[in-house]
């Protein structure tokens, strides 16, 4: 067995490290995730109050439940199989997103695809940590009947109460020693949540079949409300803004992936993704069905439901419900967003930010930094710009597959991705043929995109393009930079065979694969 040193010790010129424990490959010690763990990851992610209302905007565009449910479920199909594509990196070598693209942007052009990860994972941490705030209100409003009465003393500028803010705090306390917690150790999270909120969910469902029935006034007797090609042009804007939420999870799958036990251990993934997605969506519509003959109106939202649960007596019933899903919003936001966020902090200053700092940081910015109740309630704009951040997530995503499956044939070698000075370099750490790739995967979709966030009009067959954003996004970026890489390879990246790293550590057989990519670098 050898070292590579150049992958564990200080650069020579600088004596600074590039990397750091967080940032390195996993080590065996800490590869504890089984598939069942991934599945409990996947129940607990979608079983949430999210879910919850995934079928809201969708019928909203005039879908009927069935093709809202059909829209949802392939959408989850979608992102369920490319976050077990992307995912095969972390579980194959243990590294995460932000090493991975190193591969195929170089090392100073990936800070940019870093950058924009990272911004959209600390903006979500907010707006779930306002949904996370939501169930502490409910469980209040369970145990504390008299938190209804709570006084107001801040101004109406200020676009949150005395009585939400106090939630909110408290959903932020509750979430700081998670942050401080391994994501390798923080699997009992997943296990209580896989098994609290679907309790609740169905427990919810039972209550409202029970009490209100299915009637003439039920959302299932609705049927589309558009036809024609107004109707499959409906789906397919409803398809991309429902693949669009899980881009980000598509591109940070190797964040997860690479704490898994073997290289298979994540496929799970592709099940437990669609399955529970569908079946918290049609959850959904029946409490918003039976919500509408009980209270005279529609709610979407599970928390709204106990909160009238409450105001009837069902106080404990109301209390277990808010806590499940709160243990659902504490889980989400750490899987989704703080991670996400702190592993690409941790690459960004290596020498400064770990995974608990980078954790830390994310939470602080996104819960206060952010404002997102300002967000939520005066900033629609901004919310719709956001929510179609996969304008240039998707080809991102895009050219990661190409290049790990096309173009490197899944052959990389570890510890040139931690060198500075190693193949993957590129010329001044910028990847020109990823850089053109990635443009022309999301320029076109632009125009399409404008009108989400402004009232200008553009031409019809530019929006229809940008409701096929995703599988333009991806498929443009994906094929575009394949070609080019075919006709301008950069040869010095190429390696015969992969070469793996435990914890600084190569077999000798990988020291020669090794060896030859020095070789062909010099």
């Amino acid at each position: 067995m050898h070292r590579i040193n150049k992958f564990i010790q200080l650069d020579s010129a600088s004596q600074e490290r590039y990397s750091n424990d967080d940032l390195d490959p996993v080590p065996p010690e800490k590869r504890t995730w089984h598939a069942r763990h991934y599945a409990l990851f996947w129940i607990s992610d979608n079983l949430s109050v999210s879910g919850f209302r995934q079928a809201a905007s969708v019928m909203a565009v005039g879908l009927s439940w069935r093709l809202s449910l059909l829209c949802i479920a392939l959408a989850n199909i979608i992102i369920g199989s490319f976050i077990v594509i992307n995912g095969v990196v972390g579980a194959k070598y243990h590294i995460p997103f932000s090493i991975q693209a190193r591969a195929s942007f170089g090392y100073y052009l990936s800070y940019l695809m870093i950058a924009m990860r990272m911004i959209v994972a600390i903006f979500w941490y907010g707006i779930q940590a306002y949904t996370g705030a939501e169930c502490v209100q409910s469980i209040l409003f369970a145990i504390w009947p008299s938190f209804h009465n709570v006084p107001n003393h801040l101004p109406n500028s200020a676009n949150i109460t005395t009585q939400f803010m106090t939630a909110y705090v408290i959903y932020f306390l509750l979430c700081l020693p998670l942050h401080y917690v391994g994501v390798h150790r923080v699997k009992w999270l997943f296990l209580a949540k896989a098994i609290a909120t679907p309790v609740a969910s169905l427990a919810i469902m039972g209550w409202i079949v029970h009490k209100a029935g299915l009637g003439q006034n039920s959302l299932f007797n609705q049927g589309n409300t558009v036809h024609g090609p107004a109707l499959g042009w409906a789906f397919m804007g409803s398809l991309y803004s429902n693949i669009g939420s899980g881009v980000t999870l598509m591109v940070n799958a190797p964040d997860y992936s690479r704490y898994s036990t073997t290289k298979y251990s994540h496929l799970t993934t592709a099940v437990a993704v669609p399955f529970t997605a569908t079946v918290i969506t049609f959850i959904g519509v029946v409490a918003a069905s039976g919500s509408n003959i009980l209270f005279g109106e529609i709610l979407w939202d599970p928390l709204l439901i106990i909160n009238h649960w409450t105001s009837r007596g069902g106080r404990a019933g109301a209390f277990f419900c808010a806590f499940s899903f709160l243990l659902s919003q504490l889980g989400l936001n750490i899987a989704a967003n703080s991670l996400a966020a702190a592993n690409d902090m941790n690459c960004l200053f290596p020498k400064y930010i770990n995974i608990r700092r980078g954790q830390f940081i994310a939470a602080f910015l996104g819960a206060w930094a952010l404002t997102p109740w300002n967000i939520l309630t005066s900033a629609p704009a901004f919310l719709n710009f956001m929510s179609g951040y996969s304008v240039w997530l998707g080809p991102l995503a895009g050219i990661l597959i190409s290049d790990f499956y096309f173009v490197h044939k899944r052959k990389y070698d570890v510890p040139e991705l931690y060198d500075f000075q190693g193949i993957y370099r590129y010329k001044y750490g910028f990847n020109w043929r990823a850089f053109f790739a990635f443009t022309i995967g999301w320029v076109p979709l632009l125009p399409g995109f404008i009108p989400t966030v402004s009232s200008n009009t553009v031409v019809e067959g530019m929006v229809h393009l940008y409701n096929l954003g995703f599988f333009y996004g991806v498929g443009a970026a994906g094929l575009s930079y394949y070609l080019i890489c075919y006709f301008f390879p950069a040869q010095e990246t190429y390696v015969a065979r992969p070469v793996y790293m435990n914890a600084g550590i190569v077999s000798e057989e990988d020291v020669e694969s090794s060896s030859a990519s020095e070789k062909r670098s010099a």
